[in-house]
């Protein structure tokens, strides 16, 4: 697990909401990643994101549309076995912590099942995104996410040949 990822785990939601706050949205990621679930403030939160991990939740994978790679469909990774499942749409917008720009992931109108759901990430080093997860307008958990290429690179040679 990334070291970043690992001091994240151990913060209170405050620190961790700081972090968002200071972050930038980034370069939209493309392709697959690797998900860690943040229970800010809870009880074992190392262990409750290795369950997670193991059993519900293991990452998104993105595939943007041109032009500028700006928006495009996201699926998450669910079950024990990784299967690709829950469909969102990607976009940049407004936060709802801060009100500043950020990349929304919303479900709204994709996934009956996750409808309320709206997770936010912002792009705190180059392939290391902080996201926040909304149901409804409740913040219910945090969650990293990891791209094993920074997508910097990635979008750079996903154009034609």
């Amino acid at each position: 697990m990334n070291t970043q990822i690992e001091q994240w785990l151990s913060l209170p939601r405050e620190e961790l909401d700081k972090v968002y706050k200071k972050a930038k949205p980034g370069t939209m990621p493309q392709g697959e990643t690797q998900g860690t679930a943040i229970w800010a403030g809870g009880l074992f939160p190392g262990l409750f994101s290795v369950v997670a991990r193991l059993l519900a939740w293991q990452g998104k994978v993105f595939d943007l549309f041109a032009p500028g790679f700006n928006s495009g469909v996201v699926v998450n990774k669910v079950s024990p076995w990784g299967l690709n499942l829950i469909v969102a749409k990607a976009y940049r917008d407004k936060s709802w912590l801060d009100g500043k720009d950020t990349i929304v992931i919303d479900y709204g109108t994709t996934s009956l099942l996750a409808r309320p759901i709206r997770d936010e990430i912002r792009e705190v080093a180059p392939g290391l995104y902080l996201g926040k997860v909304w149901w409804g307008k409740r913040r219910i958990l945090d969650f990293a996410l990891e791209c094993p290429t920074p997508t910097a690179e990635v979008v750079q040679t996903a154009g034609p040949a």
